[in-house]
């Protein structure tokens, strides 16, 4: 399902290096790591399926700036320079109502690769 309509409300809560979006009475906590192992970029998707790039040691990242881009989508500027990939609200809100299963599916890939998180 597409959904392209953005949050009602985004909140950067820098202290706990989270983003927090509101759906109508539906909120959202999603940390930057997370948001910075799942960006759409072509540095973590690569350029087409099977090409993805596990993402480690993004353990300790925070979120520097948003940026909305047009009427579609949410720039994020992290802490350690990546700012490429543009989060539509559609990807966000997949992200959002997702996370549990996509945490813990990166994790497992993490354990396979056998990476330790710091953290």
């Amino acid at each position: 399902m597409i959904n392209n309509s953005p949050p009602t409300e985004i909140t950067l809560h820098s202290q706990s290096k989270s983003l927090e979006l509101t759906y109508g009475s539906d909120s959202y906590n999603l940390p930057a790591e997370y948001l910075r192992v799942f960006s759409p970029s072509a540095e973590v998707r690569g350029h087409g399926t099977g090409q993805e790039v596990l993402q480690t040691g993004k353990e300790q990242i925070g979120i520097k700036q948003l940026e909305p881009c047009g009427n579609y989508a949410l720039k994020i500027y992290f802490d350690d320079g990546h700012d490429s990939g543009l989060f539509t609200w559609d990807y966000l809100r997949n992200l959002a109502t997702e996370q549990e299963h996509r945490w813990r599916d990166y994790l497992n890939r993490l354990q396979q690769a056998g990476y330790q998180r710091q953290g």
